[in-house]
């Protein structure tokens, strides 16, 4: 059965959890900075929206998710049909009570609910009806008891299961998922039924190779009975505020670890100085860790596997800093809000591996920079919010590879940005900033490989728009909050390649503005939020087929009308505002 269009998965053992982003999305209104993880598409989807041309299989699907209400049973499908019917009632936020009872016993493989957040127990019947040909399941709900997790014992081969916001779940239904030995990866985000006491029932779990845990507030103590998960090679603990040093002194015997992401305030360095035989470890994240001093690095210099390092938020300065020079082999390293200066940066000029390296919120200066010079392997550099300025700009130049580059809230100019052309392999210029001028964008024509230019807040007027025109390739545009008219997104029409465009803030755009976009077909997201769009302009989004996220608040335009659009011409629009 289903062999029509089977799509090669790796069931959570990919970085990004299959689906799982959609719970942890990130929004700046009024910005695109969310653009890495707020609106891309789950694999299951893509190919919905890669041609331009559907095929008849995505018509047929999409006709029948339309015409969901007429069906009562998918089971005498292919179960590969079944699934991409699903997976489009997920993606489009349309799963509901009325539709989820035809999947029973469709033998589905993945039930992934996104954000739906309407499951219950009856719905887990019907999950627990695909028996064992279940292999993922994702659920994100306050209604579901002990009684609906237990359900899922016929499901003997589950190989993947998140659990987000489980609230009725209790040590007891905890339990049962002792018994899905064939368990990969297991997710719990704000489940307050998980404590010390019920994490006895995941120590069996000898094939786990993920396990994270998000604001879980009772499972201080429990990590003892994960000492004996030695094929682990992902754990996460984000904002578990109960965590201290103690649970980590558990974790030394993981050896196969090579990721581990702790975002908890209570740890130390005692804590970090448990970690130093894990030799394995690829990637530590001691982001939010506040008490973590430079001191941790008398640790961390034994761990010869580590490439990605984030001490980000903690309470690092230029004390002890001379340590990272031990870190050679570091690909990544985040030391943002730290208190460090160019002092630090004198010390990492020996880390010539480096890819990536972020300063976010640190006293750097222009002479700093000078440091960055033999780094000449980076691709990844952000220097938003610190004391850099146009003058220092040129200490850039050599690097080369540079792909991504951030200077939001820095005193860059216009004039420093000429020192940036020769920079053509950048991809990424962040420079949210209120001195940059249409003279500014002109100097950066030569950048013509750019996919995302976020001009947050600049001076760009209409005639400035011109120069746009450069960059064929942008994927993200954010001129938000400039002084921008119809005229000016004229100027826009022709970037094919967008996909999110960000012209929220601008108060003269009227329907005219999107009457110009209308040809823009590929936009996934739209925000012109603060203009004067109405309910009429509306009929010009019908062509974006593709646009899953609309931001139209503070306009003229009212939920109502939004839905409309949603229901007869744009059924992937699964985020819009205004929503009510």
């Amino acid at each position: 059965m289903g062999g029509v269009c089977s799509c090669k998965r790796d069931h959570y053992a990919d970085e990004n959890i299959t689906r799982r982003g959609f719970s942890s999305r990130y929004f700046k209104f009024g910005s695109s900075k969310w653009l890495e993880s707020s609106l891309f598409l789950p694999a299951s989807c893509c190919q919905f929206q890669r041609s331009s041309c559907p095929s008849l299989l995505e018509l047929c699907i999409r006709k029948i998710c339309e015409d969901i209400t007429k069906y009562h049973s998918f089971s005498m499908l292919p179960r590969d049909i079944s699934q991409l019917i699903f997976n489009h009632l997920v993606d489009s936020c349309s799963l509901s009570d009325n539709c989820i009872e035809a999947f029973r016993g469709c033998a589905l493989q993945d039930m992934c609910m996104g954000e739906c957040t309407r499951v219950n127990d009856k719905w887990m019947d019907i999950i627990s009806s695909q028996g064992s040909s279940l292999l993922s399941a994702y659920i994100s709900s306050t209604e579901v008891t002990d009684f609906g997790l237990s359900l899922l014992r016929n499901c003997s081969n589950l190989q993947a299961l998140g659990l987000d916001c489980c609230d009725k779940i209790s040590a007891r239904g905890i339990e049962h998922i002792g018994g899905f030995t064939h368990l990969t990866y297991l997710g719990f985000r704000k489940c307050c039924g998980l404590s010390a006491e019920a994490m006895k029932s995941l120590s069996g779990l000898m094939k786990l190779v993920k396990l994270e845990f998000e604001r879980c507030p009772l499972i201080h103590g429990g990590f003892v009975h994960l000492e004996g998960l030695t094929n682990l090679e992902s754990l996460t603990l984000r904002s578990c505020k109960c965590i201290t040093d103690s649970d980590l002194k558990p974790l030394a015997g993981l050896v196969n670890l090579k990721e581990l992401q702790i975002s908890c305030n209570d740890i130390t360095n005692v804590g970090v100085s448990y970690l130093r035989d894990l030799y394995n470890l690829v990637v530590l994240n001691l982001e939010g860790s506040s008490e973590v001093t430079a001191a941790c690095l008398d640790y961390l210099t034994a761990l010869t596997s580590l490439k990605s390092l984030n001490v980000n938020r903690c309470h690092l300065s230029d004390d002890g800093c001379e340590k990272f020079s031990a870190l050679s082999s570091l690909k990544e390293l985040n030391l943002g809000f730290n208190n460090i200066s160019d002092t630090c940066l004198g010390q990492l000029n020996g880390m010539t591996k480096l890819e990536g390296l972020y300063l976010d919120s640190c006293r750097i200066s222009n002479d700093g920079l000078a440091h960055l010079a033999g780094l000449s392997n980076l691709k990844a550099l952000e220097l938003s919010d610190t004391e850099v300025g146009s003058n220092g700009i040129f200490q850039l130049s050599g690097l080369t590879k540079l792909e991504d580059l951030n200077l939001s809230f820095t005193s860059v100019t216009d004039s420093g940005l000429i020192k940036l052309c020769g920079l053509t392999s950048l991809r990424s210029l962040n420079l949210d900033a209120r001195q940059i001028t249409n003279s500014g964008l002109a100097v950066l024509t030569s950048l013509t490989g750019l996919t995302h230019l976020d001009l947050f807040g600049a001076q760009i007027t209409d005639s400035g728009t011109k120069y746009l025109s450069y960059f064929k390739n942008l994927q993200s545009l954010d001129l938000c909050g400039g002084r921008l008219t119809d005229a000016g997104v004229n100027n826009i029409k022709d970037l094919t390649s967008l996909m999110l465009l960000n012209l929220s803030q601008n108060m003269r755009l009227s329907d005219t503005a999107l009457e110009f976009l209308s040809g823009l077909t590929s936009l996934v997201s739209l925000n012109i939020s603060n203009s004067r769009i109405t309910n009429d302009g509306l009929q010009h989004l019908k062509p974006l087929k593709n646009l899953r996220a609309l931001y139209l608040e503070f306009c003229g335009v009212t939920a109502c009308e939004i839905k409309k659009l949603q229901a007869t011409t744009l059924p992937d629009l699964a985020r819009y505002r205004p929503n009510q």
